[in-house]
């Protein structure tokens, strides 16, 4: 039987074929693909003619199709559809995985031949692959004898393994700790979101309504629940993820990173190639900000505390997102149920998120309900330079999955299917993921403004990856730092209530009318209220990270794998920075931090922080320019296509006319003279 994991596939862009493909493809695809894969690297390096630019670089770009292909398939799919024969095969391949690469990074006839393989004077993109691969064989040790080669292989391996299984036992965890409630215990939800807490308890065999939990520590519907003892499960829940049984693997997976190579700590080694460029560097943003964004939460913590005790009831860490919207409405005249009215979910997309990168980069998105995607809501667009009634190009395809699934993991990402490359001549596919609750009775879900952003957010990474313009597949798209990964993305967001787009996408979903001047001047005004919670969250979840990471070996150790040693690192990481407010807890918990121990952003997390501040920067840019369309033409061609091919803080230079200015973001986080 032929396997549709080891053609490309003959649908348009090479969209996978996903009605074909079988959980038992994917094993004996993984086999041959890494077979190939070893056959293609063998003929590069038994090639007994000299090295050229063409006979090994591009070469070693060409090869590994096949894996690519089989590995964008079940990498996505293990993600929204978490089945325990998924996890398994997971478990099984992600090693075998971190061990080929590492084969490949350090032969040594390869990385001798690929030094010598130098490119045309004319290829600034080639120029720039050749440093980037002869730094990445570096880092994977080519330069290592034979015992630190296999010591390194054997510690990527492991940590390979490390990263599924802590995965794996967060989804279990949040599927297990998902709250029961019965329908008083509900009081403030609206009677649609009780309607489809029912249907989810039913999806997890439960009787009654069931709550499933998010990603983060604070929970979203916290802001809603009338009860104090409703909040303090869903709450207690949340921050109790990953504790069963997560600790003694992400204390290995610390103790194993220290022993890198060639880096003081983990963070110098990872930083290096970020824009920031050293661990102190992100340090020390983090730490300038961390007292002004304490002062700032203590000021809110006293009003919401002094609106608790008025209306009789006391407060802690789990009513902080309660009392925060009812101050906010208060102060700002700021009804978010009545908000949410304004945003359905399928106007948000086309007529905001589509129509804003079809004004700014000319392109028109459209539907191709002709193809399908590989689960039930999940859709397929085209997207087209120019507009779609004169035929012009295809740039590329766009899947939406937006609706949570008891098997999607949590949170809100974007990946791709297919990667574009003029070299291989392929055009990306891209798929955006988030989790929002779907209304049991077919109506289109009314979406949070942090929902709204999210959506804007998520697709600006789309948009990284969809108009990226690069020769090499290395480059491609988000194939970018971390630190400027985020930087589009954030760029994205702010169009979500741009006035010169908001109205006409912002209508109320019962009269059609646009969103009024005065609640868009509400949400403006509210924007900086909030703002010390949410620094404070976000900086102490960083600072954890980056605390794990700067251990030496022989510090990382001495460290103990039990829950009052993680709690007391926690606390004393937060002391440090001046964070150690009681009734804010970290954005993410170690035991459930999987960006940091699952999703390769291990001393990363401080990026979207650091890219805000280009952001922020950057869209004063914007805001500034009468024709949206040249601005965004200019985006487009210097950072949107361009993705790791040129230098970073050129290219901002570029694009803003000068470097980065902080300014902005201390402006936007309530931050500037604190």
């Amino acid at each position: 039987m032929t396997n549709p994991l080891l053609t490309p596939s003959s649908l348009p862009y090479q969209l996978p074929p996903f009605a074909e493909i079988k959980v038992k493809h994917y094993r004996p695809a993984f086999d041959q693909a890494l077979a190939l894969h070893d056959a293609e690297i063998a003929s590069i390096t038994d090639n007994p003619a000299a090295p050229t630019w063409e006979n090994t670089v591009e070469a070693l770009e060409r090869s590994g199709q096949d894996l690519d292909r089989v590995m964008a398939v079940f990498g996505n799919l293990s993600g929204t559809d978490v089945t325990e024969e998924m996890e398994e095969i997971a478990a099984d391949i992600y090693p075998r995985l971190s061990a080929h690469y590492d084969a490949m990074y350090q032969n040594e006839v390869l990385y001798a031949r690929t030094k010598e393989a130098t490119p045309p004077a004319d290829d600034k993109e080639g120029q720039r692959l050749h440093d980037h691969l002869l730094r990445t064989f570096a880092r994977k040790g080519a330069d290592l004898d034979a015992a630190g080669k296999a010591r390194l292989s054997e510690i990527n391996q492991r940590l390979s393994a490390l990263s599924e299984e802590f995965g794996r036992n967060l989804m279990a965890s949040t599927r297990e700790r998902a709250v029961s409630f019965t329908e008083e215990e509900l009081e403030g939800l609206p009677a649609e979101r009780i309607a489809s807490a029912r249907a989810d308890a039913e999806a997890l065999g439960r009787e009654g309504f069931v709550i499933p939990l998010e990603l983060p520590t604070v929970q979203s519907e916290l802001s809603r629940l009338v009860r104090e003892d409703a909040r303090q499960r869903l709450y207690g829940a949340s921050a109790s993820r990953g504790s069963e049984n997560n600790i003694p693997g992400l204390i290995e997976a610390v103790q194993l990173r220290a022993e890198l190579l060639g880096f003081a700590t983990h963070a110098d080694y990872v930083i290096a190639e970020e824009t920031a460029a050293t661990a102190d560097a992100a340090r020390t943003m983090l730490f300038d900000l961390a007292p002004a964004a304490a002062a700032n939460a203590a000021g809110e913590q006293k009003l919401l505390a002094e609106e608790a005790e008025l209306n009789g009831q006391g407060f802690s860490a789990a009513d902080w997102p309660y009392w925060e919207s009812k101050v906010r409405a208060r102060d700002f005249s700021l009804d978010e149920e009545e908000l949410r009215k304004y945003f359905p979910l399928d106007q948000v997309l086309q007529k905001g998120v589509f129509a804003a990168a079809e004004r700014l980069y000319g392109i028109t998105v459209t539907p191709r309900d002709d193809l399908e995607g590989y689960a039930e809501g999940v859709r397929v667009w085209e997207v087209i330079d120019g507009d779609a009634n004169h035929g012009d190009k295809g740039i590329g395809l766009l899947l939406t999955d937006y609706f949570g699934r008891p098997t999607k993991r949590g949170g809100a990402w974007m990946s791709g299917f297919v990667g574009q490359s003029r070299l291989l001549e392929r055009k990306p596919v891209i798929v955006n993921v988030m989790g929002i609750t779907k209304p049991t009775d077919g109506s289109q879900p009314l979406l949070s403004m942090d929902e709204v952003r999210t959506i804007f957010h998520e697709f600006g990474h789309a948009l990284h990856g969809l108009l990226s313009d690069v020769r090499y597949p290395t480059f491609a798209g988000t194939n970018v730092p971390r630190d400027w990964v985020e930087f589009p993305s954030q760029i994205n967001e702010n169009w979500a209530l741009d006035k010169r787009l908001v109205k006409e996408y912002a209508r109320h979903v019962e009269t059609g009318e646009p969103i009024p001047d005065e609640l868009l001047d509400a949400i403006t005004s509210a924007s900086e209220f909030g703002q010390g919670f949410a620094t404070s969250e976000y900086l102490g979840a960083s600072i954890i990270d980056l605390a794990w990471h700067s251990l030496s070996a022989a510090d990382a150790a001495k460290l103990e794998a039990t829950p009052e040693a993680v709690a007391e690192f926690e606390t004393e990481a937060l002391r440090a920075a001046g964070l150690d407010n009681e009734l804010i807890a970290p954005r993410y918990r170690s035991t459930y931090f999987n960006h940091i121990f699952a999703g390769g952003y291990s001393a990363g997390y401080y990026s979207y922080l650091w890219a805000e501040a280009l952001d922020a920067d950057g869209f004063e840019w914007f805001k500034d320019q009468t024709d949206l369309r040249a601005a965004g033409q200019k985006f487009r061609d210097v950072i949107l296509s361009k993705g790791a091919s040129r230098d970073f803080t050129e290219a901002y230079r570029e694009f803003r006319g000068r470097d980065k200015d902080v300014a902005p973001l201390l402006k936007r986080r309530g931050l500037a003279g604190v």
